[in-house]
C-alpha cells in the first residue's frame, strides 16, 4: 500500500481519487499515461487498459476517464513540487526523474536554439514509468558471465520492449558490485543517460546499484564511458540501450583499456542485430563474449537463451505447461 500511496500523490486531486479506487497490485503497474482530452491509460502486467471514473480497468475506450488540460497541468506541478525550473536540464531530454526513481516522460512544444532543444512548454502528454527493482533476478545468469578467476565476460542483453532488460541490468550491476559468495565485488561505472538505471533524484540513486558503483547521471553514453575510464578506474562499465556509431567507438575504447562491458540493446535475437548496420559489427567481430536474450514469458527479466561470442547456445529456457525450466544445451556453433 505504501508504494501505491507514494505514486498517486504525484497526480492531480481528481485523478488521484480515481487511482485510489484501482485495486490492482501497483508493484506490477508499468506505466500510467495522461494526454490532454484523451483517455487515462494504465499498462498493467504488459497489458494496456483504460481507467474508468470508478477506478476499474477496462478494454473499452468508451468507459475511460478523459484527462483535462488543467488536470495535466496540476499533475506536473505536483510532480515537480511547483519547481519545474529545477528540472530544466532533464526536460530538454523529454523526462524528469522524481523521488522513488519513477521516470516521467513528457512531450509538448519544444523551444530550439542553435545548440538544440532549449526548453519545453505546453506540456500535454505525460508517461509515468514506474521504477521496478527486482533484487535477485540476475542470480540465474551470473554463473555464466564470469571467466575463470575474477573477471566477467563482455555481455550484451538483447530484449524486446517491456521485457525487463533494464531491470536485469540493474540487478547484474548490484551483484557484480557487491560481490557474491563465489566472486569478489568489482568497481562498476554506470553511464545512466536517461536516469533509468540508478534513477538518481537530486544526485542520489533511488535504486540500489551496489557499494562499488559510481554513476554518471544524464550523461551521453559515449562521452560518459570515456570520462569514467579516465577518472574513476572502473573494472566494469554498464550502459543501457546502445545503438549509435559513437556508442560503438566508445565501447571499443573501453575494451581496449582492459575494462569489461555490460550493455543492453533492443532486439529479438542475435540475427536481429545483424540486420542493423551499426550493430552488425558487434556480432561479426565477436566484440561481446556473452549474449543474453530475453522474452516476455512469465516474470520481468525472463531469460530465453544465452550464447557465447561464436553463437553457441549455452542455455535455453524450456517452456512447459507447468512453467519455465532451464536445461543445459550442447549445441553446434553458427560457424
Amino acid at each position: 500500500m505504501e508504494r501505491k500511496d507514494e505514486l498517486i500523490n504525484i497526480f492531480s486531486r481528481s485523478i488521484r481519487d480515481i487511482l485510489n479506487r484501482v485495486t490492482v497490485d501497483f508493484d506490477e503497474v508499468q506505466e500510467i499515461r495522461l494526454r490532454v482530452a484523451a483517455p487515462l491509460l494504465m499498462v498493467y502486467r504488459n497489458e494496456e487498459y483504460y481507467v474508468t471514473p470508478r477506478g476499474s480497468l477496462s478494454m473499452e475506450g468508451k468507459d475511460a476517464y478523459t484527462v483535462s488540460k488543467n488536470e495535466l497541468k496540476e499533475t506536473m506541478e505536483y510532480m515537480s513540487n511547483y519547481s519545474l525550473y529545477a528540472f530544466e536540464e532533464e526536460m530538454k531530454q523529454g523526462f524528469i526523474t522524481i523521488q522513488g526513481g519513477h521516470r516521467i516522460g513528457i512531450a509538448g512544444k519544444t523551444i530550439l536554439d542553435e545548440s538544440g532543444i532549449k526548453a519545453m512548454k505546453y506540456i500535454s502528454f505525460i508517461n509515468v514509468r514506474l521504477s521496478h527493482q527486482v533484487k535477485g533476478c540476475a542470480s540465474q545468469v551470473l554463473p555464466y558471465l564470469y571467466e575463470e578467476g575474477r573477471e566477467i565476460y563482455h555481455t550484451l542483453i538483447i530484449s524486446p520492449p517491456r521485457c525487463g532488460k533494464t531491470t536485469l541490468l540493474r540487478d547484474m550491476i548490484r551483484q557484480v558490485s557487491n560481490g557474491t559468495e563465489d566472486h569478489t565485488g568489482l568497481t562498476v561505472g554506470v553511464v545512466d543517460e536517461r536516469s533509468e538505471i540508478g534513477a538518481c533524484y537530486q544526485g542520489v540513486p533511488q535504486n540500489e546499484l551496489g557499494i562499488r558503483t559510481d554513476i554518471l547521471d544524464c550523461c551521453p553514453k559515449a562521452k560518459g564511458m570515456m570520462m569514467l575510464i579516465r577518472t574513476m578506474s572502473p573494472r566494469v562499465i554498464a550502459v543501457d540501450e546502445i545503438g549509435s556509431r559513437e556508442d560503438l567507438e566508445a565501447m571499443e575504447y573501453v575494451m581496449n583499456c582492459g575494462c569489461k562491458l555490460i550493455a543492453t540493446v533492443h532486439g529479438n535475437s542475435i540475427d536481429d542485430l545483424k540486420q542493423k548496420p551499426v550493430l552488425r559489427k558487434l556480432v561479426e567481430e565477436r566484440i561481446f563474449e556473452r549474449y543474453i536474450v530475453l522474452n516476455n514469458l512469465g516474470r520481468i527479466g525472463n531469460i530465453d537463451q544465452i550464447y557465447d561470442s561464436r553463437g553457441t547456445q549455452l542455455y535455453k529456457a524450456q517452456v512447459h505447461q507447468m512453467g519455465i525450466q532451464w536445461d543445459r544445451r550442447e549445441c553446434v556453433a553458427y560457424g
